[in-house]
């Protein structure tokens, strides 16, 4: 008989070496039936099955428990570095704030592992250029055309973005800036979930571009320069921003009072043929086929 003392009242439950089977009338608990002899078995079953799986994942798991070393630095940069011992420096600064006492937790599930399960490999495809060269357009004839193949895809839109995530931020040069980095971090989730994620930013300078590559596996980020003359872009103006900036009404507009800075080695460059612009369709087969032979679209 165990005794449980509340303030004033006292409980006693009855002892027994299967709780199923207490009875508990004296304290209003209800008798919960026995299990059934097939329940029993089924459960049994279960276990013994998953034996093997426990005696495979334990190399792997032993693997994971490696030493991992919180640092922070002076200098405002991320950096995540693998040793050859498995640990892993994870240093963090966000706008001059730091982030100490936090550490790394790998899982036994990884990027291969869900390559694995898509059949292709995740990546980042950064579409930039000016405002009306066609960024938004080729993203979506792009995630249609791989859509219609089987491959998983999303696009984040450099204006959808500030819908949400990135609505807190400004036109400035430091909030587009963070708004770049946001946007990488998120595409390198996507990534690493072994999605090819399409990105269609502005993003007019080159070290914000630059510092999103830094943070991806080596050929995982493919620059897309959409090669478009700025005459062609003022005359298409989709949402009428040209007309505004030349009116004074937008200050700090890309290409008409602050500077785009053109990549200098993107993996891809889609620009004019002659006169004529290629269509969206042709364009997104152009990148269609880079995927392919980098082995993108398989695992």
């Amino acid at each position: 008989m165990i005794q449980v003392k509340n303030h004033s009242l006292i409980f006693n439950f009855p002892l027994r070496h299967n709780l199923i089977e207490a009875q508990s009338t004296k304290v209003g608990f209800v008798n919960f039936p026995a299990t059934s002899l097939n329940c029993r078995r089924n459960l049994t079953s279960t276990s013994t099955n998953l034996s093997h799986i426990k005696a495979k994942e334990s190399p792997r798991m032993s693997s994971l428990k490696s030493g991992i070393e919180v640092k922070s630095n002076e200098s405002g940069i991320i950096n995540n570095s693998d040793d050859s011992n498995g640990s892993i420096r994870h240093e963090i600064s966000t706008k001059g704030k730091r982030s100490t006492n936090i550490v790394w937790h790998k899982c036994s599930v990884e990027k291969i592992d869900r390559q694995e399960l898509l059949q292709q490999k995740g990546c980042v495809i950064w579409i930039t250029g000016l405002s009306g060269s066609g960024k938004s357009t080729l993203a979506c004839a792009l995630t249609r055309a791989l859509h219609s193949q089987g491959k998983l895809t999303y696009v984040l839109d450099g204006d959808n973005v500030r819908h949400g995530l990135n609505r807190d931020l400004t036109f400035k040069p430091e909030d587009r800036a963070e708004n770049i980095r946001r946007i990488g971090e998120v595409a390198k989730l996507f990534s690493d979930a072994g999605i090819i994620c399409i990105a269609s930013v502005i993003s007019p300078y080159r070290r914000d571009r630059d510092a999103i590559r830094s943070i991806l596996p080596d050929g995982d980020f493919i620059e897309v320069f959409m090669d478009m003359p700025l005459r062609v872009c003022e005359a298409r103006d989709p949402k009428g921003l040209y007309k505004l900036a030349r009116a004074g009404k937008i200050k700090g507009f890309t290409g008409v009072d602050d500077p785009y800075e053109p990549p200098l080695n993107s993996e891809i460059v889609l620009e004019y043929e002659g006169d004529v612009c290629p269509s969206p369709e042709v364009m997104a087969d152009k990148v269609i086929c880079y995927l392919d032979a980098k082995g993108y679209l398989r695992a």
